[in-house]
């Protein structure tokens, strides 16, 4: 190999206090976590470097074995964090690092959302003015809601409102970045990457990118090395030319707690038996009722929660090959994955890179979202990204506002009431055994993730399922259009609203079929609009 190969110690060593630091990461998948490590090591051995700005368009870590963000998280390492997303759990474990030092205000911490980071590395790297958007106008995103801000120490502004011919436009001026960290399987002598082994391609070319173009340094972790020009020449995903330094780690993780899995990276199919069908429950209930609205030949997007279970849905009722999955870190087709590897796919027709993915939803190419909620505002309004009381369960907006900013169909899915929530499913029928102590569809969300007046303005079907009701969102209010068998419309729904909800003149029982054990011989609806 050529001198471009050193230590980790070597690599961390490279960092200037105050220098921008990109990295290129989504939670446990593909994260360089022994590069950050190294750097998290040397704070704590030299108190250096200190002051970084971090951008993460995605997230890097989780709760679950990588830690990611987390090996930085030290007062005075970092100044400023600008994330899609940060690691998450359950409220019962201890918060992460950085969740801690939120909280405290020993950084300044940002949520901006995937898609906008990613064209912000773009928009630097070729000495633009910075990102032009209406992503994100009336949610949290635009400074009349915080414009991105998770604390006090957040002060600074990084996003005005402007207004361009006659419009309202969000403007995110550039940040140079002086260090890139990405990540790759393997490295040739010349410091060429391929990344035959990981399950996404998470812009390392745009943030390499934007650190070379601004006079900064890339940093490359991979898996292994090989020979000079050994890698083919279509298999390599970022040229020598942007890579200064590579790192090695044999061991490095190919997602949370998935060593490795060739069906994630395409290079093997995993038959569809291998994919165990959805426990009979509420979430099943929901996921079918969620599949009941898509139509045969969709691109659908899915994110977070019980939209997971989707494609599972489909396989089970042998519908899986009428839809396309479209997932934000680049998967398209296949079945996207739960659990520890969610952000990959088996069996994916292609990987786009997740930035251009992110244009495709930013743009509303695809036909449907299917996403979750945590609460849902009188207006409308969708919450996913903040519970004040609970923060580090939330990991943010992630790429939620970009998908969701001009979709022409949405479908939230959730439970119409949370804590303490007991359900039977049985029969045909949904029996309430004690209900949840905290409202989910509330007069106003804490934090808006998705604009409800938005929705009106664009015209955007809007859906909400849950396991007692389907509500739709109509001009005059949120419509109750469905409601479980064996549930009572005014006790169980309307009186436990936070809200006064509109009732159709047509209001019909969900579908019986729904809430049986064996599959429902689910059909899709016919395609919606040509291609």
């Amino acid at each position: 190999m050529t001198g471009k190969v050193v230590s980790f110690e070597r690599a961390a060593g490279l960092i200037a206090d105050g220098a921008v630091v990109s990295v290129s990461a989504s939670s446990g998948l593909n994260t360089p976590d022994r590069m950050l490590a190294a750097i998290g090591r040397r704070f704590a051995a030299e108190g250096g470097p200190r002051g970084l700005t971090l951008l993460l368009p995605i997230a890097a870590g989780d709760m679950w074995g990588i830690k990611g963000i987390d090996h930085l998280a030290h007062e005075g390492l970092l100044a400023r964090v600008l994330a899609g997303s940060y690691p998450s759990g359950p409220s019962s474990a201890e918060p992460p690092a950085i969740w801690k030092m939120i909280a405290a205000n020993e950084v300044a911490a940002y949520n901006v959302p995937s898609g906008i980071l990613f064209d912000m590395h773009r928009e630097s790297a070729a000495r633009r003015a910075g990102v032009m958007t209406r992503t994100g106008l009336h949610t949290f995103v635009d400074p009349r809601l915080g414009g991105c801000r998770m604390n006090d120490a957040a002060a600074a502004p990084i996003v005005e409102l402007v207004e361009f011919k006659g419009g309202e436009w969000l403007h995110f001026p550039n940040i140079p970045t002086d260090v890139a960290i990405i990540r790759g399987t393997t490295a040739d002598e010349d410091g060429n990457l391929s990344m035959e082994h990981e399950g996404a391609v998470l812009g390392p070319l745009d943030i390499a990118l934007a650190a070379r173009n601004n006079g900064g340094i890339v940093i490359a972790q991979v898996k292994r090395t090989t020979a000079r020009a050994s890698i083919p020449t279509q298999r390599v995903h970022v040229p020598s030319t942007l890579v200064d330094y590579v790192v090695v780690d044999p061991d490095q993780m190919q997602a949370t707690q998935t060593p490795y899995d060739p069906a994630i990276s395409g290079e093997v199919r995993r038959p569809l038996a291998a994919f165990p069908p959805v426990p009979f429950g509420a979430d099943k209930v929901i996921a079918r009722r969620a599949a009941m609205e898509l139509a045969s030949g969709d691109a659908v997007n899915l994110g977070f929660g019980i939209s997971p279970l989707v494609p599972r849905i489909l396989i089970e009722e042998g519908r899986q090959d009428e839809v396309t999955w479209a997932i934000e870190q680049g998967p398209v087709g296949g079945v996207p994955l739960d659990g520890f590897p969610f952000g990959c796919a088996a069996n994916a027709q292609a990987f786009m890179p997740s930035p251009y993915q992110f244009i495709y939803f930013q743009g509303g190419g695809f036909d449907v979202g299917l996403l979750s909620f945590l609460e849902v505002g009188a207006d409308g309004s969708v919450n996913v990204s903040r519970l004040a009381s609970r923060p580090h369960v939330t990991a943010g907006c992630g790429g939620f506002v970009d998908i969701t900013a001009h979709a022409r169909k949405l479908v939230f899915s959730g439970y119409f009431r949370a804590a303490g929530l007991e359900l039977d499913v049985a029969g045909g029928k949904l029996a309430i055994r004690q209900e949840g102590k905290i409202a989910k569809f509330v007069p106003q969300v804490d934090h808006v993730t998705f604009s409800g007046r938005r929705a009106r303005e664009q015209k955007q079907d809007v859906t909400y399922v849950t396991e007692r009701c389907v509500i739709r969102r109509r001009d005059d209010g949120l419509t109750v259009t469905e409601v479980a068998p064996g549930v009572d419309l005014e006790r169980d729904v309307l009186a436990r609203a936070g809200f006064p909800l509109r009732v159709a003149h047509d209001v019909k029982s969900m579908d019986e079929r729904l809430f049986r054990a064996e599959p429902m011989g689910l059909r899709l609806q016919p395609r919606r609009r040509p291609r």
